[in-house]
């Protein structure tokens, strides 16, 4: 599926998903991907653990993380929802369309969002 948003000009937008990874910026990324407001990498280690998510705290200055999940949600582990509360970054989890959806709106409306995204597959 393809996404287009109009964001201010240096901010990560992300323009397309599929099963194979995601285009973002122009850039593409074959699986996993983390996508921050300044600029997107592969994401290595793709768990949803603290270990895994530490580059989102490494960034800083982030409110919000959005994990994508692929085609399913899931129950976020009460340790991980714990260790992101207590920095202050509150954890959202949904299927990866809506979480590609939602990180181009809050981008747009200038937040200080993340997106940690497995391919929908």
């Amino acid at each position: 599926m393809e996404l287009t948003q109009i964001v201010e000009t240096g901010r990560q937008v992300i323009e397309r998903y599929a099963a194979s990874g995601f285009r973002v910026s122009g850039t593409i990324f074959l699986g996993p991907v983390l996508v921050f407001p300044d600029h997107s990498l592969e994401w290595l280690d793709a768990a949803i653990t603290i270990a895994g998510l530490d580059p989102v705290v490494q960034h800083g200055g982030i409110d919000l993380l959005l994990l994508g999940l692929g085609r399913r949600t899931a129950r976020i582990a009460a340790d991980v929802r714990a260790h992101f509360k207590a920095g202050g970054i509150s954890v959202e989890a949904m299927d990866t369309g809506a979480a590609c959806r939602t990180y181009n709106l809050l981008i747009a409306e200038d937040r200080r969002v993340a997106a940690a995204l497995l391919p929908p597959v």
